[in-house]
């Protein structure tokens, strides 16, 4: 058994998807384990992981619609707005989604399905640099 791990520094536009899977398939070929799991840990409270469609754009404005409806910016609810009208939603919309995620690996490879990418999904309004931490281990 054998484990490798890095950290990926993800720059972001801002609030939306960013596609992560060509930078993490390139470093779990390079890892050197054929067969194991993959662990993605994103090291923010803004900011959250997700496999998502990678086909129809449609998926990705959809879900921002729907988690504008369900959060959105400048909720009276919310007290916390030390960065913002964003801020608070941006934690709750964290809270929502995934901040790690387990991925098989096989023949070198995450194993995805056919529409499937990995994303950085960004919560807040403006350009952000995101540290997602890969570990793998396997054989």
């Amino acid at each position: 058994m054998r484990q490798s791990h890095t950290s990926l520094d993800i720059a972001t536009r801002g609030r939306g998807l960013k596609d992560v899977t060509a930078a993490v398939e390139r470093w779990v070929a390079g890892a050197g384990i054929a067969t194991g799991l993959l662990t993605l840990f994103i090291r923010h409270t803004s900011a959250s992981l997700l496999i998502q469609e990678n086909a129809d754009p449609d998926v990705q404005a959809d879900l921002e619609r729907f988690l504008a409806r369900l959060v959105p910016d400048g909720d009276a609810l919310f007290r916390h707005r030390s960065e913002g009208p964003d801020d608070m939603p941006a934690h709750v919309r964290s809270a929502l989604t995934a901040t790690q995620l387990s991925v098989p690996v096989v023949d070198g490879r995450p194993v995805l399905g056919t529409w499937q990418a990995i994303y950085v999904y960004e919560h807040r309004r403006q350009p952000h640099v995101r540290h997602v931490v890969l570990h793998l281990i396997g054989d």
